[in-house]
């Protein structure tokens, strides 16, 4: 479960359900400062295997990551689709998808405090004593190494083609649970001498860690729809996320 850090926070849980196939939905309504973020719950019929919180891509929470919790409720797991720009942020297009990551990549406070803040929000938002996990996809992945550098006292992290770059004055020293990356061997934005370092700092601060590396698949491959999409790669990593959550729970 979460350790719960000092950072001011009001949070309101407001939950209106919809039925569908895997159980019920709701919104998961908090803030964190003056700032209002709304996520996404989806929750299982009968007991639930463990609690995953999903970070979205650059361009905010949106079908793709509703259809992921989705799919984890029909699983068994209730998934939670988190928010880290806020209710109301524009998304229209490329500028305004590099302002609203931008501007958490240059603030590392602030993108640890929303990761943490919205974290602890989706955790109290059921009385579901089970192992609790993040993920998250491309600037989602990048956020769930953030949290493992901040010492999230979860039950493992998964990071599906993300930004591997470890910021300065940060490392893993404080990571207390597996990390599992499942990367593109092809990928533009973080290569395989990125992955080799972030290997390389988790193995010297003795995190159990691993990877799977899709040979060809590059940056973006479980988005279907984009010029990335590898079906073979969105396949085995999915599976691979699967084998993570049931091995550690």
């Amino acid at each position: 479960m979460v350790k719960y850090f000092v950072y001011s926070l009001a949070v309101i849980l407001i939950s209106t359900s919809t039925v569908f196939a895997a159980g019920h939905s709701s919104d998961l309504k908090y803030s964190v400062g003056e700032k209002d973020f709304k996520g996404y719950i989806s929750r299982p019929v009968g007991k639930s295997l463990g609690k995953v919180f999903i970070i979205h891509d650059w361009n905010g929470l949106n079908e793709y990551e509703i259809k992921r919790a989705d799919m984890l409720a029909e699983l068994g797991y209730e998934a939670v689709a988190l928010d880290m720009f806020g209710v109301g942020a524009k998304l229209e297009g490329f500028e305004d998808y590099m302002r609203e990551s931008g501007a958490l990549y240059k603030d590392r406070n602030e993108f640890q405090s929303r990761i943490l803040e919205a974290v602890k929000a989706a955790s109290t938002s059921s009385d579901t004593d089970v192992a609790e996990f993040l993920i998250g996809y491309c600037f989602g992945g990048a956020a769930v190494l953030e949290g493992a550098r901040l010492g999230l006292d979860l039950d493992g992290f998964v990071s599906f083609h993300g930004g591997l770059d470890t910021p300065e004055g940060q490392d893993y020293s404080k990571t207390t649970a597996p990390v599992l990356l499942l990367h593109g061997s092809a990928d533009p934005v973080s290569g395989m001498d990125a992955l080799a370092s972030i290997l390389d700092q988790m193995q010297k601060a003795e995190i159990s860690h691993s990877a799977e590396v899709y040979g060809g698949a590059r940056h973006s491959f479980t988005i279907e729809g984009s010029r990335d999409y590898n079906a073979d790669a969105d396949e085995k990593s999915w599976k691979a996320l699967l084998r993570f959550l049931e091995g550690n729970s």
